[in-house]
């Protein structure tokens, strides 16, 4: 049971947002830097997301009066500037995602700066967009990677797990909203297929793949909770996947006691209640740990 559960807007009872990371073909080049680019296979396998899945999603998106929040490297902003006009123009959200999907706990503090204000210019220069929100690519946030956030205006970040709804994160440097995510609720564990980065898990039918997110809908719904899926186009976004999603929203929405919303007006939501009374939002202090922890005799 969620013991302090959120009051949301217009007596719902359960916030909903569906984000998509469209990494696309960026996931091939990061993890084979010498011959990605040549590896044709993996390289139209991401292409599919922004190229034939997105104008799908949108197309859904637009038919059932939902906005909705995207995740995107700067690369690929840069790489598929048609793809995000398409998702600006229906007045979707647009999130910082990193510049090639690195990961950020591979990378000094200041390679890490550098790639993080990198993304911040491209989504500036290619399409007039400032991120209000992150997600760290394979959820590998760091304590640099929380500041830079405060640092750089941020209201929220996506990519920790600490509870089942909205909470909190407070550091030395200030605060921001978490929207935490899941491995439940993301596509990658019954979709993925990816050799190139060790990812060779068997495919799950779409029924059986996207069962397992409907039950977490649920148990949100049930409890007044806040459900999120992280889901990608050249995955979920494929056809047969997609039909199921559709269907299943077309069901849900006639409830009528649902919020579906883009993230940063779920941050903002929870600020403003956090603001009127703190007691409701829980608050989770950062950093964990200031230094290894280790095993040692006494």
């Amino acid at each position: 049971m969620i013991q302090t559960p959120i009051v949301w807007p217009n007596g719902a009872r359960c916030a909903c947002a569906i984000t998509f990371d469209v990494d696309a073909d960026s996931l091939i080049h990061i993890s084979r830097p010498k011959d990605g680019f040549d590896r044709l296979y993996p390289i139209s396998m991401g292409r599919y997301g922004p190229t034939v899945a997105l104008p799908r999603i949108l197309d859904t998106y637009r038919r059932l009066g939902l906005k909705q929040s995207f995740f995107v490297p700067g690369w690929v902003v840069e790489q598929y500037p048609e793809a995000m006009d398409l998702i600006q123009e229906d007045g979707h959200e647009i999130g910082h995602h990193g510049y090639l999907h690195e990961d950020p706990t591979n990378l000094s503090d200041a390679e890490h700066r550098y790639w993080f204000e990198r993304a911040l210019e491209a989504h500036k220069k290619t399409i007039g967009n400032t991120p209000k929100g992150y997600r760290a690519p394979v959820y590998n946030a760091s304590q640099g990677v929380i500041d830079l956030l405060v640092d750089n205006d941020f209201l929220y970040d996506s990519s920790l797990m600490a509870d089942d709804i909205p909470y909190r994160i407070h550091t030395a440097k200030g605060s921001l909203v978490e929207l935490p995510v899941h491995w439940g609720t993301d596509d990658w564990p019954p979709f993925a297929h990816y050799s190139e980065i060790d990812y060779m898990m068997p495919v799950a039918g779409p029924s059986r793949g996207l069962e397992g997110f409907w039950e977490e809908f649920e148990a949100q719904y049930e409890h007044g909770g806040f459900w999120m899926a992280i889901w990608h186009p050249f995955l979920t976004g494929r056809l047969a996947r997609w039909t199921l999603v559709e269907r299943w929203l077309e069901t849900i929405l006639e409830r009528g006691d649902i919020w579906f919303a883009p993230l940063h007006e779920i941050a903002e939501h929870v600020n403003n209640q956090f603001v009127r009374d703190n007691q409701s939002i829980r608050v989770e202090e950062l950093p964990y740990y200031n230094q290894p922890v280790h095993l040692g005799a006494k």
